[in-house]
């Protein structure tokens, strides 16, 4: 990409002016040529139309949630992906003289949080209120609370808890403004609310001192973190294993193994009823290795496994904690030892194997291991093996990753853009532009209208800085027009345009004209483009 254009602070005033004076000219020659720009914008305009959205309304959606489909609430819910339908879903429900039970309420809350479709959650807690369908409880406003911070922010959080009926101002909701303050970051309001609770008797409870825990990494005050503990012990408050993974973060992030130690072995000997889960040995873990601390590593990864059971995400981590060791031994063994414990494995798990085994450069076994997954999926996820084609594009076999592609394509599999964008990405690390051109077309091309993708901003640029120099002005549109249904317009699908006109000997003012229309300033790196070429 050409340089920005500069100007040094030793030209003098009038060589300036006289800068500013050729600069306009150019730009009122450009601006002045005829043109047709109407019939250039037709030519070149990319913009899909967007289809027309169906009315939602409940009989015409009665067939799509009828009874004889879904036999509970949950279960025609769980499919509804557009906000509004939830609401309607409801009103179909009760429409059928079905009642809407506590449990299962709380049950669907709970999976739309855990997929984090916070809107939809909200929406029914509201419809809920709204009905009278049954009387929430204090965790339901305490959920609904914290969904109201999510959807709408802190400011529609804190009037929500101003309105509630005193009654309702209990240790549940309390706590669920204060954990409105942590996701803010806000340190001043959330110690000032942390007192009030004290003070009202609503404070000495370890969900408190974990948020507060929580809120201090959050800014950084990692040192804050091991006072807070010892506070909760003072004050008689049982830390849990939340309390400790938190802590022993702490300590690791500011590189001090000597006191992750010394934790671990007090909660150890302390043995106060709580047994120190998996999670909380894998923290400990990661820090040693990281710290080149290997036997101590090995000492907390034995401890992990002791916790496993039938943990599949534990023994996820477990690989990948001796895939940072480099023990491919360990790795397999845990691996055989997963699929027997753990039944069934999911694309989590074949992703998580396949990248402990690139990440140690074993590309034979992460071959096999892929062959076994292609052998028994039900739906081929493309994640999966992209994991192998980063994997060879790391190690410069771009070629075979392009190959590996290729041949999936030809068994039938239609790749996510994702897949072509990987290998794109290795041949611009190579030097091979052409080649790199060539996968991101792929991309574009298999990119469907509901799909939501957007190419690595640096490929993008580098493509397109390359095809503004090497490409024919017809080949630069049609990609820019590509471009234009992923990403936002910018400036250097335009530089990319300019070069490419100026280069051939075309006018370049329809394309400044197209700038000024969609609001990108002709600033000093696109008038030097123009001057230079």
């Amino acid at each position: 990409m050409s340089k920005l254009y500069s100007q040094s602070t030793a030209i003098s005033s009038s060589a300036m002016f006289a800068s500013s004076l050729n600069r306009s000219n150019l730009l009122q020659r450009l601006y002045s040529r005829p043109r047709n720009l109407s019939a250039v914008r037709r030519a070149f305009s990319c913009t899909i139309a967007a289809t027309a959205a169906a009315a939602a309304v409940p009989n015409g959606n009665a067939s799509k949630y009828s009874a004889s489909r879904s036999r509970n609430l949950f279960s025609r819910i769980s499919p509804v992906r557009r906000d509004y339908d939830v609401v309607l879903v409801l009103d179909q429900w009760v429409s059928e003289g079905r009642e809407i039970h506590p449990l299962e309420f709380q049950r669907i809350i709970r999976d739309l949080r855990s997929r984090k479709r916070f809107s939809q959650a909200l929406q029914i807690s509201e419809w809920v209120s709204r009905n009278g369908s049954f009387k929430l409880s204090p965790s339901d406003k305490a959920v609904h609370l914290d969904l109201v911070g999510v959807v709408h922010g802190l400011e529609a959080a804190e009037g929500y808890f101003g309105n509630l009926p005193k009654e309702d101002k209990n240790e549940k909701t309390y706590g669920a403004l204060l954990s409105c303050y942590v996701r803010s970051s806000l340190l001043s309001k959330a110690l000032v609310h942390i007192q009030t609770m004290k003070e009202i008797g609503y404070g000495g409870t370890s969900l408190t001192y974990n948020n507060l825990m929580v809120l201090y990494k959050k800014v950084g005050q990692l040192e804050k973190i091991p006072e807070i503990l010892s506070e909760m012990r003072n004050y008689g408050v049982a830390p849990n294993n939340f309390t400790y993974r938190v802590c022993i973060s702490s300590f690791g992030e500011r590189s001090d193994l000597i006191g992750m130690e010394k934790l671990l072995e007090e909660v150890e000997l302390e043995n106060g009823g709580l047994s120190l889960d998996w999670a909380t040995y894998s923290i400990a873990a990661y820090f040693f290795v990281k710290g080149n601390e290997k036997e101590k590593a090995l000492t907390c990864m034995k401890k992990l496994e002791q916790k496993l059971e039938k943990d599949a995400i534990g023994y996820n981590h477990l690989i990948s904690l001796y895939a940072h060791i480099g023990d491919k031994n360990e790795m397999m063994r845990l691996w055989a030892l997963q699929k027997v414990v753990c039944k069934k494995q999911i694309n989590r798990d074949y992703i998580t194997i396949l990248g402990s085994l690139v990440k140690i450069e074993e590309f034979e076994a992460a071959e096999e291991v892929l062959a076994e997954w292609d052998s028994c999926c039900h739906t081929y996820d493309f994640r999966v093996p992209n994991v192998l084609l980063i994997g060879y594009c790391q190690k410069g076999q771009v070629e075979k990753s392009e190959l590996m592609l290729r041949n999936i394509v030809e068994r039938g599999k239609k790749p996510i853009p994702n897949s072509w964008s990987i290998v794109a990405s290795g041949y611009v690390d190579n030097g091979n532009m052409e080649k790199a051109f060539e996968c991101m077309k792929e991309a574009l091309a298999v990119k469907g209208d509901k799909l939501k993708w957007m190419p690595k901003p640096g490929l993008v640029t580098r493509l397109l800085h390359w095809i503004g120099d090497k490409g024919g002005i017809e080949e630069v549109e049609a990609f820019v027009c590509s471009l234009r249904t992923v990403i936002p317009v910018n400036r250097q699908m335009y530089h990319a345009l300019i070069r490419a006109s100026v280069r051939v000997g075309r006018d370049a003012s329809w394309v400044l004209e197209m700038m000024k229309s969609d609001g990108i300033v002709v600033d000093d790196e696109t008038f030097n483009i123009l001057c230079n070429l």
